[in-house]
């Protein structure tokens, strides 16, 4: 039996990795990887290192056993069909009989296009009839505290959120639910909405922000179109940044606040508040 997780190099994968190695040996762990020179810190730990693309559905053959517990950390190649390339995974995980799928989705009051993409995840999850776990993660408090730039550059946190507030978390946070649930028991068929302890505004964040930096950091709520002229004027692909202005339309309305306390339940203790990833990011 392993503990089987997908994006194991990325953002939040490392986490879970490096969080799984404090529980179980290091051989019940296999980190799936695109490029293994990325995993090869985990490889000299003792992690079994397995090579895998979510294009190329046969790399899954044969990847998975009766028995694995696998955690599919949702993909980020937002142009490529998302929904089919988790169906690649799961279907390899259902053929060899694994005792728990789990899947990191999205908030179950998110309504934004973003969402999309994890609804039709979890139909085709709970349509195979695996053993699984949905994680609905909210938001990570790394999604702003890794683009401070260009708010510490023109001293204003520009969103179009409104006075919307985010129950976020940090990716720590998040990984700790989550090898909660692959090292834990009874967890099976269970929907997790997961959040952080405090919510917060953004005129709140530019106020931390002000404090922590000594310098006035004004709040600047824009129109969701402006903001996602903001978002293609700094370089990404429109289609993307209607996706992420659509998600503050939704913070405006109260969609990514959870506050169910599952996430500070499953980790085992209070959950990262923002000014503290804030310091964290600020020290660099």
């Amino acid at each position: 039996m392993s503990i089987v997780v997908t994006g194991a190099t990325g953002h939040l994968g490392r986490h879970v990795v490096e969080q799984l190695l404090e529980k179980v040996p290091a051989d019940q762990i296999t980190a799936v990887v695109r490029t293994p020179e990325k995993a090869a810190d985990f490889a000299d730990r003792g992690v079994k290192i397995a090579v895998a693309d979510y294009n190329t559905p046969e790399t899954f053959d044969s990847l998975f056993s009766a028995g694995d517990k696998v955690l599919l950390i949702s993909g980020n190649e937002f142009d490529k069909g998302r929904v089919q390339q988790h169906k690649v995974v799961l279907d390899a995980a259902k053929a060899a009989g694994v005792a728990l799928f789990a899947y990191t989705s999205a908030p179950g009051s998110l309504t934004a296009a973003l969402a999309d993409d994890h609804r039709g995840t979890e139909e085709a999850i709970l349509a195979s009839g695996v053993p699984y776990v949905l994680l609905r993660n909210g938001w990570y408090n790394e999604n702003f505290t890794e683009q401070l730039a260009p708010v510490l550059q023109y001293n204003a946190v520009t969103q179009a959120a409104g006075d919307g507030r985010v129950s976020s978390a940090s990716r720590a946070d998040y990984a700790a639910a989550a090898v909660a649930v692959l090292t834990g028991e009874g967890h099976e068929n269970k929907t997790y909405e997961l959040g952080g302890d405090e919510a917060w505004s953004f005129a709140e964040y530019a106020a931390e922000l002000s404090k922590q930096t000594g310098k006035e950091i004004a709040y600047n709520a824009v129109s969701v179109e402006a903001y996602t002229g903001i978002l293609t004027g700094a370089g990404l692909p429109e289609p993307f940044a209607a996706i992420l202005a659509g998600v503050d339309a939704s913070i405006e309305k109260g969609e990514l606040v959870v506050a169910t306390g599952d996430l500070s339940r499953l980790a085992g203790r209070p959950t990262t508040p923002i000014p503290e990833s804030i310091t964290a990011a600020l020290k660099g």
